[in-house]
């Protein structure tokens, strides 16, 4: 299937669900509703006609410039972005699937958003959605296991966010 099909077969399934698609770039993508991913997910690796079989990455962006004049400009408001490629072997086919949400819940600096876990639907997601709440500070709800995999346990903040600022210390380890 192509990537317009593939789209095609997620908004009949899914009405309302599918946000937007991009199908000029090498990988194609379908912008999913946050709070449809996992049902979305189980369909395409479930449906006969798309058996997306392998999840081969799973990972966070955020999109966020810290000079407001910059930002200003950027033509897009800030936001995290869940980013999932998938794969097909049976069709050999793939899509990515991207899952788009603010910066922070309910606008409050510091409270992570949350987009549902799909562990469920592919078991490497596990390790990848713990990566990427431990690096850029999204919340996977109805993960089996969600904390740090990288930073320590007690480690603040999230190294890959665009206004991160590391620690001047670590335990009373310099940093710089």
């Amino acid at each position: 299937m192509t990537p317009q099909e593939i789209a095609q077969v997620l908004e009949t399934q899914f009405p309302g669900q599918i946000m937007g698609t991009n199908f000029e770039n090498i990988d194609s993508w379908i912008v999913v509703q946050a709070g449809a991913i996992a049902q979305v997910a189980e369909f395409c690796k479930t449906d006969p006609r798309l058996r997306f079989d392998s999840l081969q990455c799973l990972s966070g962006v955020d999109y966020f410039i810290p000079d407001p004049k910059k930002m200003a400009k950027a033509g897009f408001e800030p936001h995290v972005e869940v980013v999932y490629h998938l794969d097909s072997f049976p069709h050999k086919h793939k899509i990515v699937l991207k899952v788009q949400v603010p910066r922070w819940k309910d606008d409050i600096v510091g409270e992570l958003p949350e987009v549902p876990s799909v562990s469920r639907v592919w078991p490497t997601a596990n390790w990848h959605e713990r990566e990427t709440f431990d690096l850029v500070g999204i919340a996977f709800t109805g993960h089996p296991d969600l904390r740090r995999i990288l930073c320590p346990e007690d480690w603040v903040g999230h190294p890959l966010r665009k206004d991160y600022e590391f620690p001047d210390d670590y335990h009373g380890i310099r940093g710089k």
